[in-house]
């Protein structure tokens, strides 16, 4: 009897170790939006700028989509596509453009950091670039390496270039956990950055 609840009592800590190391900490998310923004009717068309958005690609030194950017995008289509929303075809015209930005920034805890900034604007009366944000993470026993990552998405009316949508989530995540691989933190981002879809405009959120 023993040692079959002993059995159990190690398969159940393996499994919440299992849990902890894939785990991601709670995600800012700030989200801001029109009144009555157009467009969000079930299968309306978007189509994605591929120029990484705004401040968010010089911070990571690109002009052209990388990779990990890719990583992102395919994590966001995937929540528009959750709202209904439906990707254009190659060169088609759509009445929502989205636009992409995400960043990563290392820093040690216990230490100095340089503020993450996010480059999204518009006439939502959203944010603007240059902003410094306070994450934290407390991990105990000295100094770690952490890394502050954000995703930041615009969705404009295409006709006139007006921001119907803008939103941000940002989370620090310890370098070496597996959830700050791109894969990974790009969709823990973009599902917290659309959970309740399109969310309380102004407002800012934790979401585990």
């Amino acid at each position: 009897m023993t040692r079959h609840l002993s059995a159990a009592l190690l398969a159940a800590a393996a499994l919440a170790l299992g849990g902890c190391a894939t785990a991601v900490p709670p995600v800012e998310v700030t989200r801001f939006h029109a009144a009555a923004p157009a467009g969000w009717a079930p299968g309306t068309r978007y189509t994605v700028d591929t120029a990484p958005l705004g401040d968010a690609a010089a911070m990571v030194g690109a002009t052209q989509p990388s990779m990990e950017w890719g990583s992102y995008r395919a994590a966001v289509e995937r929540q528009l596509q959750l709202q209904g929303l439906v990707a254009a075809p190659d060169g088609a015209s759509a009445p929502l453009k989205v636009r992409i930005g995400f960043d990563r920034i290392d820093r040690e805890t216990g230490g100095g950091r340089s503020p993450v900034s996010v480059g999204v604007g518009g006439s939502t009366g959203g944010y603007r670039s240059g902003v410094g944000l306070g994450i934290g993470i407390n991990l105990g026993g000295g100094p770690r390496k952490v890394q502050d990552l954000q995703l930041a998405v615009r969705i404009d009316d295409s006709a006139s270039g007006r921001a119907l949508w803008e939103g941000r989530a940002l989370a620090a995540v310890p370098v070496k956990a597996p959830a700050s691989q791109p894969g990974l933190a790009a969709a823990k981002l973009a599902d917290a950055l659309f959970k309740d879809f399109p969310g309380e405009s102004g407002r800012t959120i934790s979401v585990k």
